[in-house]
């Protein structure tokens, strides 16, 4: 078990900011695609000899530039994430996305050659032994060539966004380490940070303090909103430009390719929602009732339910662990290997300390063969489940680790498959092990309350966004239309159930202003109904659900998401069928929590 809080970066560089072994290896980063770069260019795809052992040669060169640069990047954002103040690790995050615009040049050029290939050769490349594997992924890069400007435009819409794109969401990341949220506590205040404040704020007991907090929160952010307005303008600004330098019609086309899904099946997965949310509401209403009030905050939506002499358990980050790695065990005893050898070699950065920037994620560090963990640890339940989440991504990497650079790249509705599932895994297990009415109530009451963020808050981020880039395409938006819209986007997802709503979320929340992935949002309710999909699959499973489990793991950077579920679930994603068995799960959840808490209004 990992006894510290703390992770321990020391086994991948040691000396953390000032570590003579990282400036050697990033030394070695500039070289490898340097050599990248030699080799893209000696590649002639066009003529008459058989090129194929130059492409095979680049390709191998290419994954060590991709692999070694995670491997740098993971190390120094994790240093800065768990030390905003750490000046020297930002300016080496600063030097290594330098190096990833040289490698996108590469890549650049890479998609350009590949795309100007005749269509007869092409096929024929792809049957070599050593590239077949690869087929789908290639292709992929060949049809996204064919949208690229030409090399030099492309190079300076990379080289423009180190101060454009990536130089805003900085700014953004400065503003968020200023922010101090107080707080009191028998009469004494302290000045909270945005990651302490926000788990208080999800997770404290007390429905005045922490409509109270909202308040100061909200105020907080509000104080700032002109700075947090200029940066989101801005980043959505620099996208949409680049997508119109390159003929791309739809703004959202970018994030659904990103994601290899097609927009039926977004907008079935929506659609299917929707006609269920009156059954949440119902949830909604009920949970109110319990608190006693007439209609939730905005606050309330996650907060602990507790009834009779029910207290919610407090954890302990070992009692955490243990929890983890038994429930893990009951599917997959690779999963429950993973999360010990996640625990044992302290992976997992968890103190609840100042200083640290708010969130949890999981990192990959691919020359390593291991993952990082950053999150902020404070005893909830819902932190066990966030440990479980980010060590699901830890266990999808880990699954995927003897594949080719090209299979290893999946995208974000996949790459939540793994940790929603077992985030549901721990979900479940809690509820199943509850000693009475009042422990069953208080624990559905948080798995359901999950499914509603999922269902709700992501789908108001979902329609946040698509309306502000509707906008943003015509103009810059002030501060106060932002939240008019974002207040909009949210009783429109809530069906207008709650009693106080949080306008400034467009400032709060980090994924909005995320560089790599436009919209952050909806691949999170995808990710969760596919694994709900999934988990009701593995409940029906003896002994073979480990294997196929894995299977599936392994192939989302290897084909369409329709075709991911055709092969391993025999589903049609573009139908509701699919959809709404998911959704029953929760719906049954719902039923026994209406059932249970009738005796207590």
């Amino acid at each position: 078990m990992q006894k510290q809080l703390t992770w321990d970066m020391d086994t991948i560089f040691k000396g953390g900011s000032d570590s003579k072994e990282l400036k050697d290896f990033i030394d070695g980063i500039k070289e490898t695609i340097s050599d990248a770069k030699s080799l893209i260019n000696q590649w002639s795809p066009e003529s008459d000899r058989d090129s194929t052992g130059d492409l095979i040669a680049f390709l191998t060169k290419r994954e060590t530039a991709f692999d070694y640069l995670g491997e740098a990047s993971t190390f120094s954002r994790g240093l800065l994430s768990a030390n905003v103040n750490d000046s020297k690790a930002a300016k080496t995050v600063n030097q290594l996305s330098q190096l990833g615009s040289q490698l996108s040049d590469v890549e650049t050029q890479f998609m350009k050659k590949l795309k100007s290939i005749p269509d007869e050769k092409w096929d024929t490349l792809l049957t070599h032994d050593q590239l077949k594997a690869s087929a789908f992924n290639l292709n992929e890069k060949r049809e996204k060539g064919k949208k690229l400007l030409s090399e030099n435009e492309e190079r300076i819409i990379q080289q423009l966004s180190l101060d454009g794109l990536e130089g805003f969401n900085n700014v953004y990341q400065s503003l968020v380490n200023s922010i101090r949220i107080p707080f009191e506590k028998d009469g004494d205040v302290t000045a909270l940070s945005a990651g302490q404040a926000a788990n208080k704020l999800s997770g404290h007991p007390d429905p005045a303090v922490r409509e109270s907090l909202l308040t100061t929160w909200e105020m907080a952010w509000q104080s700032k909103a002109p700075l947090f307005a200029n940066t989101l303008n801005h980043l959505a600004g620099f996208r949409l430009q680049t997508y119109k330098l390159r003929d791309e019609p739809d703004f959202l086309t970018p994030a659904l390719e990103y994601n290899r899904l097609q927009k039926q099946t977004l907008d079935t997965m929506w659609n299917t929602i929707t006609k269920n949310k009156p059954k949440l509401v119902d949830f909604l209403n009920r949970k109110a009732a319990l608190m006693h009030k007439d209609k939730l905050g905005w606050a309330d939506v996650t907060a602990p339910l507790s009834l009779g002499d029910y207290e919610p358990k407090e954890y302990s980050f070992e009692e955490a662990q243990a929890f983890v790695i038994e429930h893990f065990g009951s599917f997959s005893e690779d999963m429950k290997g993973l999360a010990q050898t996640a625990f044992d070699q302290a992976w997992v950065e968890a103190e609840d300390r100042e200083g640290k920037r708010p969130g949890a994620y999981c990192s990959n560090l691919p020359k390593s063969k291991q993952s990082r963990v950053f999150m902020t640890f404070s005893g909830s339940a819902n932190n066990v489940s966030t440990l479980a989440h980010e060590l699901g991504h830890a266990y999808h990497s880990h699954v995927m680790r003897d594949l080719p650079h090209l299979n290893r790249r999946y995208a974000m509705n996949v790459a939540e498959t793994a940790s929603t599932f077992c985030e549901m895994v721990i979900s479940s297990a809690t509820v199943d092990a509850a000693n009475s009415v009042e422990e069953k109530i208080a624990l559905l009451d948080s798995k359901i309350s999950r499914a509603a963020v999922m269902f709700m808050n992501i789908h108001s981020r979902y329609l946040f966004e698509t309306r502000f880039y509707e906008q943003r395409q015509h103009g810059l938006l002030d501060e106060n239309e932002l939240s008019t819209l974002m207040e909009e986007a949210q009783k429109e997802a809530f069906q207008d159930s709650l009693e106080s709503y949080h306008p400034m979320f467009w400032a709060s929340k980090l994924h909005f202003h995320i560089t790599g992935v436009p919209f952050y949002n909806f691949p999170y309710t995808f990710g969760f109904l596919f694994s709900l999909g999934i988990y009701s699959y593995a409940k029906g499973q003896n002994k073979n659900f480990e294997s196929d489990y894995r299977n599936l793991l392994r192939d989302p950077a290897s084909m369409t998401t329709e075709d991911l579920a055709k092969k391993h679930l025999d589903v049609d994603l573009t139908q509701p069928d699919f959809w709404q068995s998911a959704i029953d799960e929760i719906l049954t959840d719902i039923d026994e929590y209406m059932a249970l808490t009738s005796k207590f209004i």
